[in-house]
């Protein structure tokens, strides 16, 4: 089964039933964009340690939110930011469910395309295309299909974004180190889950998020070594229908 608790965790989706399994690669294949498209920044700093939310906070019902002058400021700057990105490429520090930690790296392009690589023995890989995101297990060679548009990562992946207004923020905080801001999503036949994004509050810059799925449990993500300026090969992000056949889901 391609999607490993973290990964799934990481994309937001639920279980397995809303997945489609189709066999992948052969881990010893490479793709066209294995060759040619740019890694992450060459001036490397070292791997963070991820800020781990408390898993007894109660964050509350956002029917009752209302945010101060300040918060909407800090959120309409946050959104301003992030729909200032086209690409993004990176490493990534990726803390589990159970504390387990793995590395890789990443690679955004905007709108709606992403690929995380693990680093080994990880066997993971995700790729969405725009519409569709697939948990890949190169050791087993399958991968789960699941829409783009059921996964919180979209709201990183969006082209432009107002947080205020197109998702349910439930929370807006600012100290000296960081700037957080909590989404949550109600999918009657997936549950609630969160997505709780963390910029730099001096430099502005994206840090890290944390997922928690339907079931409760938090991945965090912490991002290092940002580069915005790579041209990307569109190779990277391209999800074959063809030689392994499937429905794509609607």
């Amino acid at each position: 089964m391609a999607c490993a608790v973290a990964a799934c965790a990481l994309t937001g989706v639920a279980g397995h039933a809303a997945a489609q399994t189709t066999p992948a690669p052969k881990s010893g294949q490479k793709s066209a964009a294995d060759a040619q498209r740019g890694g992450p920044a060459t001036t490397q700093t070292a791997p963070p340690n991820p800020i781990i939310p408390d898993p007894r906070r109660n964050v509350p019902a956002s029917i009752f939110t209302s945010f101060d002058a300040n918060q909407k400021a800090v959120a309409a700057k946050v959104s301003a930011y992030l729909s200032s990105l086209q690409t993004l490429v990176g490493n990534f520090v990726q803390v589990g469910p159970d504390g387990s930690k793995t590395k890789g790296d990443f690679y955004i392009q905007k709108p709606g395309k992403v690929r995380f690589e693990y680093e080994p023995p990880t066997p993971i890989d995700i790729v969405a295309d725009g519409s569709s995101l697939v948990v890949r297990d190169r050791k087993l060679a399958t991968q789960d299909v699941y829409p783009l548009s059921q996964t919180p990562l979209r709201y990183l992946l969006s082209d432009r974004i107002d947080l205020l207004k197109d998702t349910n923020v439930i929370a807006v905080a600012s100290d000296d180190l960081y700037v957080t801001i909590t989404i949550e999503e109600k999918q009657a036949l997936i549950g609630t889950s969160r997505l709780m994004l963390m910029l730099g509050a001096k430099d502005g810059q994206l840090k890290q998020w944390t997922v928690t799925d339907p079931q409760g449990y938090d991945t965090t993500i912490a991002v290092y070594n940002l580069d915005t300026t790579k041209k990307l090969d569109p190779a990277m992000f391209k999800i074959d229908f063809t030689n392994y056949p499937t429905t794509p889901p609607g």
